[in-house]
């Protein structure tokens, strides 16, 4: 068959009733489950984005470059009234609202072309959702492919949908007629089982639902949903790290020397550990090929491209320019990764990071936690941010905490989550370790970062078990245990009052940084009394 024969082909919706059910009836062309290079072409033809001269395609996802969570709502219906902590994150939505939203929703598709992609979250079948993503962009619809699971041509015949997305980025919600904040929206409907993105063309909103959905649905199968990546060595040991955006998360488990599982998103069941989804969403801004050798080779034909400069005359990519946003993202299969495992199941960890940035430069390079501990700082969530990362800030660091390294996606109470966390810790014996890959010697502006190759020597040494045995001493206020030396690590990078120069300026900056941590828990509720003597003590 000619490749025009099979684009004509899949023109042809072979089942309407998919799509029929939302009402999405009067269609110009329906494509259903296209290849990579059919969905290029047709993006490439549609003048949606350009090729780069490496092969990957290069997007502009104009007003938006980063999700909108003020623009974030859960409908409240009797599923949802009591299982969702309400609030600022989880905004609800009417029924009546979302019903007129949708049907106009769908009536929007009338005469337009439709991109469909069935898919699969969860790389463990027993606990995987099955997906549909209808889009009105090709380009969507590839990054859905690239970054959910692919279906195998039997699996896409028997597939039956248990969640739909419905992506319409040029539809325009009316605060006054759908009850939102503005134009954009991003819905979910745990009835119903759809979700709608409106008014946003930044394609990271699809992953970030699907995340959402099985942070709502998993916990009361018993399965512990994560915002981490994954890795396994040649043993089969498997470490997971957790870490809001610039604290590492991606570049430390894409090791040469590990398999990858996954860089974002997974669970841990009583089966062990697996990735949410069939691909990676990298950052990168000033991305190199010999600091992270692994994602720069993933970049090629089929990796989508959000908002990285591209020069016009040769299609050469600007990793370090920033003059579109700073988050720029390469969103790429996981198979892209040389040593990526696929299928990306693990057994259950031996090893858990919790990786901050500490601006400050108050917490140690390294540490070992308790599992209290573990949940502590689970729950706390804790990295700095300093200008140059995120516009608006100033010149001092400002300290960030975001429940349970995710707090956007959590529907339910953060308790609830950290609570899993211990179980399974403790159920299984893992090692728990916070590794601050932020300033040491000083705060920013004063210290430096901490080296890169220091870090994953540290990191090293605690996954290959090196570090079980050696001696280590409790942090005065953060109490957190510090080993006394590392292999490949001077010994002086492992005490962090003792790279200051300035003692008094150090116990000034970590007892700041300790009441940070008391201020901000004080605002969780149902939290155990064992985690709460896991605090610092300023």
């Amino acid at each position: 068959m000619t490749v025009e024969a099979k684009l004509a082909e899949g023109a042809r919706s072979r089942d309407r009733s998919g799509l029929e059910q939302h009402g999405i009836r009067h269609i110009k062309a329906a494509f259903w489950n296209l290849n990579t290079p059919a969905l290029l072409e047709q993006a490439i033809e549609r003048r949606e984005g350009h090729l780069a001269a490496n092969g990957a395609f290069v997007v502009r996802t104009g007003q938006f470059t980063g999700r909108s969570p003020k623009d974030k709502f859960l409908v409240r219906n009797e599923i949802t009234d009591h299982t969702v902590e309400w609030g600022p994150v989880n905004q609800p939505m009417s029924e009546a609202h979302f019903e007129r939203l949708y049907a106009e929703v769908s009536n929007f598709w009338q005469g337009r072309d439709v991109y469909v992609q069935e898919c699969r979250v969860g790389a463990d079948e027993e606990h995987g959702l099955p997906i549909r993503v209808i889009t009105q962009y090709a380009w969507h619809a590839l990054f859905a492919r690239q970054l959910f699971i692919r279906l195998g041509s039997g699996e896409i015949s028997n597939h039956e949908a248990q969640f739909t997305i419905l992506f319409a980025p040029e539809f325009q919600a009316s605060p006054s007629a759908h009850g939102t904040n503005s134009e954009t929206c991003i819905v979910l409907d745990f009835k119903k089982r759809v979700v709608l993105i409106c008014g946003t063309s930044y394609a990271g909103e699809m992953k970030k639902s699907a995340f959402t959905i099985l942070n709502y649905l998993l916990p009361e199968q018993g399965v512990f949903p994560m915002h981490c990546s994954a890795n396994q060595g040649a043993a089969g040991d498997v470490a997971l790290f957790f870490g809001l955006s610039g604290t590492g998360k991606t570049t430390l488990s894409a090791d040469p020397r590990r398999s990858l599982i996954g860089d974002d998103e997974h669970g841990w069941s009583d089966r062990g550990v697996f990735n949410f989804e069939g691909g990676c969403y990298a950052k990168c801004i000033r991305l190199s090929e010999e600091q992270e050798p692994q994602i720069w080779n993933a970049i090629r034909f089929g990796t989508v491209l959000e908002n990285v400069v591209l020069e016009a005359e040769t299609r050469e990519l600007d990793f370090n320019s920033e003059s579109i946003t700073e988050n720029t993202r390469a969103a790429y299969p996981l198979d892209f990764i040389e040593n990526a495992l696929i299928p990306s199941v693990g057994g259950h960890p031996a090893n858990v990071v919790l990786l901050t940035a500490d601006a400050f430069g108050a917490l140690p390079p390294i540490s070992r936690l308790s599992p209290a501990q573990a949940m502590y700082h689970f729950l706390s969530g804790y990295t700095a941010k300093v200008a140059g990362t995120e516009r608006g800030l100033g010149k001092e660091p400002q300290a960030t905490f975001s429940a349970c390294f995710g707090a956007p996606f959590l529907p339910r109470p953060a308790a609830a989550y950290a609570s899993l966390l211990g179980e399974k810790l403790r159920r299984h014996d893992a090692s728990c370790w916070l590794v601050n890959t932020g300033w040491v010697g000083g705060p920013y502006g004063v210290g430096s970062r901490m080296k890169l190759a220091l870090t994953r020597a540290m990191l090293n040494a605690a996954l290959s078990g090196e570090l079980k045995d050696i001696p280590t001493t409790a942090h005065p206020i953060f109490h957190v245990e510090v080993p006394e030396s590392c292999p490949g690590v001077p010994s002086r990078f492992l005490d962090a009052r003792g790279m200051w120069i300035d003692k008094n300026g150090y116990d000034h900056a970590a007892r700041d940084l300790a009441s940070r941590f008391n201020q901000n828990f004080a605002t969780f509720s149902g939290v155990s009394r064992e985690i709460l003597e896991a605090a610092p003590r300023a």
